[in-house]
C-alpha cells in the first residue's frame, strides 16, 4: 500500500488512486455467435465468448453469466459470425496516401497526420494488424499503442533497406555521386529508406532500424516498379551484403525479409540466409521449389490494375507494374502445387481511392483459393508470419485465432463470410462490431448491460 499523507486532499487522492487500481478488467460477452477460429474451413455451432481485458478469457455452447457485472457489455451476435481481425502482411502505413512526389516534398507533420488518418481507416476496414514494411512508423505505431491515434497493430520494418540505384533510392541524378558522410538525403531523413553499399554499410542501417524498434528487417534484393532508376530484372544486394543484414537481424532474434520479383534476387536471397520473400511475380519453377525446399515464406499479392494509376501514362514506372501484375496468376500457381508458406498482403501505396478497397483486395484471391483458404490465410497465417519477430514481437501472445487465451481482436460480421466472402469488400455495412485488444472502435447494434 502506499503511504499518504493524512491531508484532506492525500486522503482523497489516495482513495481514487486506490479504486482506480483494483478496478478490474473489462467485460465483453458476445452472445450467440458462430466462429470462424482463423484456422478450420467450417464457422462453428452457435457459441458464447467472454472478454475479460483484451483476451479471449471463455468460449463456450452454454450460457456464460456475467449478471454480477452490471458493466459488462453483452452483444446479441443472433447468429452472426465472429471471426478475428485481418491482418495484412506487405502494408505501408506511411505510404498510402501521398504521392511519390509528396512524401519527398511536403511537411513530415502532415505526413504524419494523413497516415494517423489513414491508419483509423485501416482499423475500420477490419484490418486489425499490419506487418508495416518499409516507411518511417515507429512515431504513428506509439501514438496508436498509447491510444493517442486509432489504428491497427503495427509489426514496423521502418526505413526500405536499399543500394544506390536500387528500388528504394528516389535520388534525383544531381545528387550522384554519394560520399560517405554527406549529409543525408531527404528520403534518409524521413527514414523512408536507407541507402547501403557494402556489408559494414548494411550492418549499420540494419541496427539502426533494430534499435529505433524494428519487428523484423526488408530489404529491396532486386528491382521495383515505383522507383525511377531500378530495372526490373536488376539484382541488386550482393550475397555478402544480404548475409550481413541476415545476421544482424538474427543477433536480434528477428529475421530478413526482401523485396524480390525475379528468380535471381530471390534465390540469391535465400542463399543468404533470407526467411520471406516479398512479391516472387517474376520467378520460375526452379525458384518455387527451391522457397518450398527451405522452408521460406512467400508474401505476395494480388495487384489490381487500378494499382498502376499512381503513374503517369507512358512512364517506365507503369510499364514496369503492368509487367508484374502479368505474373500474378503463375506465381500463385506455383505457390499451391509446392504448398508455399503463403502469406496474404496488398502493397498499396500513393492511394487514399484504393486503400478503401482493401478488403476488396482479400477477396480477389479467391480466383486462386476458396474462400475459407484466403479468410485462414489472412488471419491464423499472417499471424504464424508475424510471430517470426520472436523476442521483438510488441504484441507477444496469439493473434488471428479466436480461442481461448487469445488476443481478442475480433469482427462480428453480419453474415457468414466463408459462404460469402464479399461480405468484407464493405465493411461499413457488413462489419456490425469492430474490436481490437479488447476495446470496441466500432458497435453498429444495441448493447445491454
Amino acid at each position: 500500500m502506499l503511504f499518504c499523507r493524512t491531508t484532506a486532499f492525500a486522503a482523497v487522492f489516495c482513495l481514487v488512486h486506490t479504486a482506480h487500481a483494483a478496478e478490474p478488467p473489462a467485460l465483453t460477452l458476445f452472445e450467440n455467435v458462430r466462429i470462424f477460429d482463423g484456422k478450420s474451413d467450417t464457422l462453428s455451432g452457435t457459441m458464447n465468448v467472454l472478454i475479460r481485458g483484451n483476451t479471449i478469457e471463455t468460449i463456450s455452447k452454454d450460457a456464460i453469466p456475467v449478471d454480477d457485472r452490471p458493466s459488462a457489455q453483452i452483444i446479441a451476435g443472433d447468429g452472426r459470425t465472429l471471426m478475428p481481425g485481418l491482418i495484412d502482411a506487405h502494408w505501408h502505413a506511411m505510404l498510402v496516401r501521398p504521392t511519390p512526389a509528396a512524401l519527398l516534398t511536403d511537411d513530415l507533420g502532415y505526413l504524419n497526420l494523413i497516415a494517423g488518418a489513414e491508419a483509423t481507416d485501416t482499423l475500420m476496414r477490419g484490418f486489425t494488424t499490419v506487418r508495416d514494411v518499409g516507411g518511417p512508423s515507429f512515431g504513428l505505431k506509439r501514438a496508436i499503442d498509447e491510444n493517442i491515434v486509432v489504428g491497427p497493430r503495427i509489426y514496423p520494418s521502418g526505413a526500405i533497406i536499399t543500394v544506390t540505384s536500387g528500388h528504394g533510392d528516389f535520388r534525383h541524378s544531381h545528387e550522384v555521386p554519394r560520399t560517405l558522410g554527406d549529409p543525408a538525403t531527404r528520403q534518409e531523413q524521413t527514414g523512408a529508406s536507407m541507402i547501403a553499399d557494402s556489408p559494414d554499410e548494411v550492418r549499420v542501417r540494419v541496427r539502426e532500424q533494430l534499435m529505433l524498434g524494428a519487428t523484423q528487417i526488408k530489404l529491396t534484393a532486386g528491382g521495383g516498379v515505383a522507383s525511377p532508376n531500378s530495372p526490373l530484372d536488376a539484382s541488386t544486394f550482393t550475397e555478402a551484403e544480404l548475409r550481413a543484414a541476415v545476421e544482424a537481424a538474427e543477433n536480434w532474434g528477428t529475421y530478413v525479409t526482401v523485396h524480390a520479383y525475379t528468380s535471381t534476387s530471390i534465390q540469391r536471397a535465400i542463399a543468404a540466409g533470407v526467411k520471406c520473400i516479398e512479391h516472387g511475380h517474376l520467378m520460375d519453377e526452379a525458384t518455387a521449389k527451391l522457397i518450398a525446399e527451405r522452408g521460406i515464406w512467400l508474401s505476395t499479392q494480388a495487384f489490381p490494375d487500378e494499382m498502376a494509376d499512381a503513374f503517369p501514362p507512358g512512364s517506365q514506372e507503369r510499364a514496369k507494374a503492368f509487367t508484374v501484375f502479368a505474373g500474378t496468376d503463375k506465381t500463385i500457381a506455383l505457390a499451391k502445387k509446392y504448398n508455399l508458406k503463403t502469406a496474404f498482403g496488398t502493397d498499396i501505396l500513393f492511394s487514399q481511392k484504393l486503400a478503401q478497397r482493401q478488403g476488396e483486395l482479400l477477396v480477389k484471391f479467391t480466383r486462386w483459393y476458396s474462400p475459407a483458404e484466403t479468410l485462414i490465410m489472412a488471419t491464423g497465417t499472417n499471424a504464424e508470419l508475424l510471430a517470426m519477430s520472436g523476442k521483438r514481437n510488441p504484441y507477444p501472445g496469439k493473434l488471428g485465432v479466436v480461442e481461448e487465451g487469445a488476443f481478442a481482436d475480433l469482427l462480428l460480421v453480419d453474415g457468414d463470410p466463408i459462404a460469402d466472402i464479399r461480405l468484407l469488400a464493405d465493411p461499413a455495412k457488413n462489419l456490425v462490431v469492430i474490436m481490437k485488444d479488447g476495446k470496441i472502435f466500432k458497435n453498429a447494434l444495441q448493447t445491454k448491460q
